[in-house]
This record gives C-alpha cells, sequence and structure tokens, in this order.
C-alpha cells in the first residue's frame, strides 16, 4: 500500500511538472548582435538636435575598407544654400568635400576613428518588435551600448531581424541626444565604386572646411 501511494505521489509529480512545461515554454536563449552587410546604398535622413535641422542625402556605405560617401539632397529652394558631397576615407584618415555646383573641394584630416553601421558584438540587446501596422510585418531589434554601471546609453541602434540592414542609429553625450539618423531604400552592394574617388579639382583642394551658407 505504501509503495502505491508513492507511486502515485511519482505520477502527480510528473503529471504537474508536464502542465508547468507546457503552459510555460522554456525561455529562448539570449538574442545574438545580427551580421549587418559590409557595403549598400541608400538613403538617410539625419537630424542634429543641436540645430533642429534635417539633412536628406544619398549614401553609399563600404565597410569592408572603411569608407563613405554622401551625397547631400536638395529639397525645395533655399536662398544661398550650397549642397555638398563628402568622401570619407578612414583608412586614408582623410576626408573630402565638393561643391556640387562648382566642384570646388576641401581636404580634411578626419578627427574620429572608423565607426560601422553594425551592432557590436557586446552590445545590450533592448527590444524586438515590427514597424508599421497590420501587415507591414518589419520585423526589427533594437540594441544599445548600454552597461550595468551606466545610467544613460551613448549609442541605440535599430537594425532589421532578416538581413541585419540598418533603420535608425540615435547617438548620446553628455545625457543628451546629439544626432538621429533614418536609413531606407537599402540595397545590397555598391553599383559604382567610382563614388569613393575624388574629382580631380580636389588635386589643388583648400585646407578649411566650405560653409553651407553665404
Amino acid at each position: 500500500m505504501e509503495n502505491t501511494k508513492v507511486v502515485v505521489l511519482w505520477l502527480a509529480f510528473c503529471v504537474s511538472l508536464v502542465i508547468s512545461t507546457l503552459g510555460n515554454p522554456a525561455v529562448a536563449p539570449p538574442a545574438q548582435p545580427c551580421l549587418a552587410p559590409l557595403q549598400w546604398e541608400g538613403r538617410i535622413v539625419e537630424y542634429d538636435h543641436s540645430t533642429g535641422r534635417n539633412s536628406r542625402a544619398s549614401m553609399s556605405y563600404d565597410g569592408q575598407n572603411q569608407r563613405i560617401r554622401i551625397l547631400e539632397q536638395k529639397k525645395g529652394h533655399v536662398p544661398c544654400k550650397k549642397y555638398f558631397e563628402y568622401i570619407y576615407l578612414y583608412q586614408s584618415g582623410i576626408m573630402f568635400q565638393i561643391e556640387q555646383v562648382t566642384k570646388l573641394c576641401s581636404k580634411l584630416a578626419l578627427t574620429q576613428a572608423w565607426d560601422p553601421f553594425d551592432i557590436p558584438l557586446n552590445s545590450t540587446y533592448e527590444d524586438q518588435y515590427f514597424i508599421g501596422g497590420p501587415g507591414d510585418m518589419i520585423e526589427v531589434q533594437e540594441w544599445s551600448d548600454r552597461k550595468p554601471a551606466r545610467q544613460h546609453e551613448a549609442w541605440v541602434g535599430v537594425y532589421t531581424v532578416k538581413d541585419c540592414y540598418p533603420v535608425q542609429e540615435t547617438y548620446t553625450r553628455n545625457s543628451s541626444v546629439t544626432t538621429s539618423t533614418r536609413f531606407f531604400d537599402l540595397a545590397l552592394g555598391i553599383s559604382d565604386p567610382s563614388v569613393f574617388t575624388p574629382p580631380s579639382t580636389c588635386q589643388s583642394a583648400n585646407p578649411g572646411k566650405m560653409r553651407s551658407n553665404c
């Protein structure tokens, strides 16, 4: 009789364990950063929180060779405003600024280190969600450089789950947001590698940065 009671209790325990397992599925392992494409082209909008201005541009990104080309887009007529092309060559430590109409060129030393558009391996997983409403089904993950000993994030990046394309990146300095950049219309690869070659006018480039207004 005593043995029967033990068997019954054991069976009851096993049944309760199965029910508990079915009702509480195993917790998924922590998300790991995806691997972002090394080369892509697309459009960006960068919002500068210090000036309150949006800058729209097309971008060619070559993470393999650490170079970026940005071509500012003209939106409407702004009197006296100049639009520039920027070529960042991080392996050479040089940035070229080219005025789009006159092709005047400035050559400047890069003071910041190469910062790729990707999710660093030591990033902290923040969230996963869908962008837009029903039927859009664009799933993204949000990551940051938040660490337990630090109260605020200095970087937050949103990347698509499917192909790990950048969607948005936000940088913060001294507890204040500095820039927010949105990415869209991205395509894999570089259609024209020559966009990273400065024009001939850069052979006699000016050493100072040109102003965007009169």
